[in-house]
């Protein structure tokens, strides 16, 4: 199916753009987990934005198998009998208002407020408009003996704890989905200690050791981003948008220094990781370390 999308005046001025960088990982090439089967329709840099005239616009609809299944967190397909969700608020558990302010509803669809994406539908996505996620960016500073170690800029370098996930194999923060009605501070904590730590696979004992030993370092963390990602799953319909917050060790008598990696539920591998301007992460993630770097003056 393809499906087009021509912007009226009156909808246009409910888009809003931030700063945030425009969108690249989401446009061009093959949707990821389609087998390659998905191609995306070309979009110019300059045909992005919806307010830019493009009449030969046309989107493939696509909604992946595992989706369309009707897992729990996944919505029905708009349209379908008893589906009539409230857009822009709070609709019963599940969040559908957006961290950067009112997107347009056209069709009965919502429409990405960073443009276009090349592909309609809800991709690999659960809900319908903004998917919601929390990633905890989890830090330590680089240490030899009891002296920090310094790069070639001259101060002292970072570590963050990395993941590789396994649906894609790339380094990535690990971060999760909320979970609807849940705090966003208990998802930071929860997809730390399930991805980076293995928590899922601990008995009863064990993980309320770890908790007891992290719960008030998760307590005291500053937040770096609120808004839109970069992510590869985003579509005309559905899109990420994350909260990301830095949870930082400077002790290295702390808990972070001591603590044991154990890769878990989504990841297939976990490190401690130095922070320079060569890493390589997925989506929006290295935005959002260098966003820590700088709030710390670490080495980049």
């Amino acid at each position: 199916m393809i499906f087009a999308k021509n912007i009226s005046l009156g909808a246009k001025s409910l888009y809003k753009y931030s700063s945030v960088t425009m969108h690249i990982k989401c446009r061009g090439g093959f949707y990821p987990r389609s087998n390659n089967k998905v191609r995306r329709a070309e979009v110019p840099n300059d045909k992005v934005e919806w307010s830019v005239p493009f009449p030969d616009y046309a989107a493939r609809k696509y909604t992946a198998a595992h989706i369309l299944a009707a897992p729990a967190y996944a919505d029905p397909e708009i349209g379908s009998p008893g589906f009539v969700p409230c857009w822009n608020t709070l609709d019963g558990k599940i969040n559908r208002r957006s961290h950067e302010g009112t997107y347009s509803i056209d069709d009965g669809f919502p429409w990405n407020m960073h443009g276009r994406t090349g592909i309609a539908g809800r991709g690999a996505l659960g809900c319908w408009g903004p998917n919601h996620a929390a990633d905890p960016i989890v830090t330590r500073w680089k240490i030899a003996g009891n002296e920090f170690v310094h790069g070639n800029s001259g101060k002292p370098i970072l570590q963050f704890v990395c993941i590789q996930r396994r649906d894609s194999g790339e380094w990535a923060i690990p971060g999760g989905m909320v979970d609807p009605g849940e705090r966003v501070s208990a998802t930071l904590q929860r997809e730390f200690q399930e991805e980076a730590l293995n928590s899922i696979e601990m008995t009863h004992e064990q993980k309320q050791q770890i908790e007891q030993k992290l719960n008030n370092f998760f307590q005291g963390g500053e937040e770096v981003f609120r808004g839109y990602v970069d992510d590869p799953r985003n579509t005309d319909n559905a899109w990420m948008e994350t909260v990301a917050y830095n949870f930082h060790e400077s002790n290295q008598d702390g808990a972070l220094y001591s603590l044991h990696l154990h890769a878990g539920d989504d990841a297939q591998a976990v490190k401690w990781q130095d922070i320079d301007s060569r890493l390589n992460l997925y989506a929006s993630h290295r935005d959002l370390i260098q966003k820590v770097v700088e709030m710390h003056n670490a080495h980049w």
